[in-house]
């Protein structure tokens, strides 16, 4: 994103038209992560309904303490209450093997949750923040979203996430240029069995490589090695010496019998 970006006259109309939308609803739930796309969501929905918002994030294994600390500092500090729902993702039949519907699964278990929630609280609209660009993408979590009924008002305004972000820096939102955060599930291949120890050895190894000044890592688990993701401007960084080999230690302290840049 150009660091200058402003928006244009046509996509304050598209943010407007946004606001109207949200502002029919007359009250909604936000299934919101904390992530550049939610935040904008929830925003947007706090400037249309007021207090008419509630947040839901779910609590989840592979949602690490730090996303879920951010997530509960933003939602306060757009004035908006925040209801924690524990996913018990573990409790669904045959979830912990992987299978290749995981996302999808997981996806709708969290959402029939905050829509019975909501629903007690006499919120009868519930939304989520995926976007255009995410249409162009194979998200069997799409499936749950659309079985539920769940609105997806981003899509429908045609937001992409360029957009989202110049908006977002717009408003002043401290997300506009979070990286996209994919939960830690994704770290472990399809079949290979999720367990707690893993997630643990990943969460460990992203937040020590993020601390050594990296903007984003992905730490996958691979038959016991790790194969690590940095961006592609920040490869240099990662190869240097020094770096390599205290990602190399701490790793190994960690559990991983082997680390590589991929």
């Amino acid at each position: 994103m150009d660091k200058n970006a402003l928006p244009s006259e046509e996509l304050l109309s598209k943010y407007n038209k946004l606001k109207d939308y949200l502002a029919s609803l007359r009250s909604v739930a936000v299934a919101f992560s904390g992530g550049v796309d939610s935040t904008f969501l929830l925003y947007a929905a706090r400037e249309a309904l007021g207090e008419n918002v509630t947040a839901f994030t779910a609590s989840l294994m592979s949602f690490p303490e730090r996303e879920m600390s951010e997530a509960l500092s933003l939602s306060d500090s757009l004035g908006v209450r925040n209801e924690v729902i524990v996913a018990d993702e573990y409790k669904i039949e045959g979830f912990i093997n992987n299978p290749e519907n995981r996302c999808y699964l997981c996806k709708r278990n969290i959402l029939e949750k905050i829509i019975d929630k909501a629903h007690k609280m006499g919120i009868d609209t519930v939304i989520e923040g995926s976007i255009v660009d995410d249409l162009s993408d194979d998200r069997p979590g799409h499936k749950a979203i659309k079985e539920l009924g769940v609105i997806s008002p981003l899509i429908q305004a045609g937001l992409t996430k360029e957009e989202i972000r110049i908006l977002s820096k717009h408003f002043s939102l401290p997300t506009y240029n979070k990286p996209s955060y994919s939960c830690l599930y994704t770290r472990i291949p399809h079949g290979d069995k999720i367990t707690d120890e893993k997630l643990r050895m990943i969460d460990e190894a992203e937040v020590f490589i993020l601390g050594l000044g990296f903007s984003d890592v992905r730490v996958r688990f691979r038959d016991g090695s790790a194969r690590i993701e940095v961006p592609p401007d920040e490869t240099a960084h990662f190869t240097d010496e020094n770096v390599k080999a205290r990602i190399d230690s701490e790793l190994k302290r960690i559990g991983f019998d082997f680390s590589k840049n991929c």
